[in-house]
């Protein structure tokens, strides 16, 4: 089957700009527009919550009164269906595939937030079944429905279930992409025995108590014609024991049926040549203007203006998954041994963020922290920057050092997850790398990956070369949806083989 005439439902429980809460919302926007742009007939699917800004929504009705089964038989207390309705957009943007937003008041329009309730697993199951029944009573059947994360895993059970001799549907393989090992409301790493699930057989209805001790994530694993995770090596280390400690040999089981994609860049907006939020464009072949930057982004942080001084810029969550106890056990010793500069922004754990406020009033014009999310800042320090600080204990994607690369940050990551698959360390023998890397971790690791590229540093032709191939590489969205066609094509053919 040709690019051109493949159909993807693409079902997801946030896409920006509408419902973007993480990284995933970034996937379900660049990854559609990239697989359109190769021809692809996608497709998105995804709930209209009570939080979307009613000005991006001009939508047109597709199905009213879409009646999706719960599973219960109906009476005074259960309704035996529930009502939705599915719209999308009028007028989309340029380039943009549709977007069906899936209504239903009681547990989508009326909520503040995406996640977090206590009926959770209501809302996901109702937005997996919804997606089915939106399929069989449509006129759109795709090739592949690709699931993600566990809010999906409900889908590809029914469809294995349920749905497994529809005449629409029995045909559709799946696809069920792992953005985290988040596994929904229920504690099933520490379930009893007689909660724990095995993740086969068909899913209780759901209003039901067992729905919720049921293992979405279990279950689209087992029974999805093909699993992937958003990088190589997150999905080798998967197999392992201290990444997955309890679905490690589940994953080992069907490591036949499992693949890594790393996440793409929007690289139309993510541009140093044409960003208007940085104080001086520039590109990999004019590195110049980014002395600008640097400049701009100590004036910002109220750093003492001096180009010699190497800055380092943390982005993003403030917690131990990004290895800020790696930072805390060392920073004292950077900023008084080396000359350094330090920048800071992002949210997270109190004790991190008391650390940085100290680092602050302890270190003048040399530590600067902004502690809150802000949307554009990070672009100013991957441009100002010389180096940005990623020592992640463990990281499925990576989008920071995708980012940083970009711009020219160079990355000093743990060789784990995204950031092994994206970050090549430095090797000044062979002359090559575009950042710097450890593996084990612990602080003397990290110590030494900073030490390296300080030193490195000092030798401004080197350092320019790091710089200048780190913002050559290619992240975009468009490599990683030629690879996303590949699975789609292996998705089909072992659907069709089994």
């Amino acid at each position: 089957m040709g690019a051109k005439t493949l159909k993807i439902l693409f079902v997801t429980a946030e896409v920006a700009p509408f419902s973007n809460v993480g990284g995933l919302a970034q996937v379900s926007l660049f990854l559609p527009r990239a697989l359109y742009k190769l021809g692809v007939d996608v497709r998105v699917f995804t709930p209209k919550y009570g939080i979307i800004d009613s000005s991006l929504l001009r939508s047109a009705n597709v199905i009213t009164g879409l009646q999706v089964p719960t599973g219960e038989k109906s009476d005074s207390s259960n309704p035996g269906d529930l009502v939705c309705n599915v719209k999308t957009l009028k007028k989309a943007n340029k380039g943009d595939p549709h977007i069906y937003f899936l209504e239903n008041m009681e547990y989508y329009e009326k909520r503040a937030n995406v996640y977090n309730y206590s009926d959770d697993h209501i809302r996901f199951g109702l937005l997996s079944r919804s997606a089915l029944e939106f399929v069989k009573q449509g006129d759109f059947v795709p090739d592949v429905i690709h699931a993600n994360d566990w809010h999906t895993g409900y889908l590809i059970n029914y469809l294995k279930f349920l749905y497994a001799e529809d005449p629409k549907l029995k045909n559709i393989a799946t696809l069920f992409s792992i953005h985290n090992l988040y596994q929904g409301l229920f504690d099933f790493d520490h379930a009893s025995e007689l909660d724990y699930d095995d993740g086969k057989g068909p899913l209780a209805s759901f209003f039901s108590d067992q729905l919720l001790k049921q293992n979405a994530l279990k279950r689209g694993i087992i029974h999805a014609d093909l699993i992937n995770t958003v990088s190589q090596t997150y999905s080798h280390e998967l197999l392992t024991k201290e990444y997955a400690p309890k679905l490690y040999n589940l994953f080992r089981e069907l490591r036949g049926k499992m693949y890594g994609v790393l996440n793409g860049l929007n690289y139309q907006d993510f541009n140093p040549k044409t960003d208007n939020i940085i104080s001086a464009n520039f590109s990999s072949s004019n590195l110049n203007p980014r002395r600008e930057n640097k400049i701009a982004l100590q004036k910002e942080f109220n750093l003492k203006v001096d180009s010699r001084f190497p800055i380092l810029g943390i982005v993003g969550r403030l917690d131990d998954q990004k290895g800020m106890d790696l930072v805390k056990e060392t920073i004292d010793f950077l900023l008084t041994e080396s000359q350094i500069q330090l920048v800071v922004c992002g949210g997270g754990d109190d004790r991190y963020r008391d650390l940085f406020v100290n680092l602050e009033k302890a270190y003048p014009g040399m530590v600067g922290t902004h502690l809150l999310f802000d949307p554009s800042l990070p672009r100013k320090i991957f441009a100002g920057a010389d180096m940005i600080l990623i020592p992640s204990r463990y990281e499925p994607g990576g989008i920071v050092a995708l980012e940083a690369l970009r711009y020219g940050g160079v990355p000093i990551v743990r060789a784990t997850g995204g950031l092994a698959d994206s970050v090549v360390d430095y090797d000044p023998t062979l002359n090559i790398g575009t950042g710097f890397s450890f593996r084990t971790y612990s602080a003397m690791s990290f110590l030494t990956a900073v030490i390296r590229a300080l030193e490195t540093y000092k030798n401004k032709n080197v350092w320019m070369r790091i710089v200048k191939r780190a913002m050559e590489q290619d992240f975009s969205w468009d490599k990683s949806a030629k690879k996303y066609l590949e699975l789609y094509q292996r998705a089909m053919d072992f659907k069709h083989q089994s």
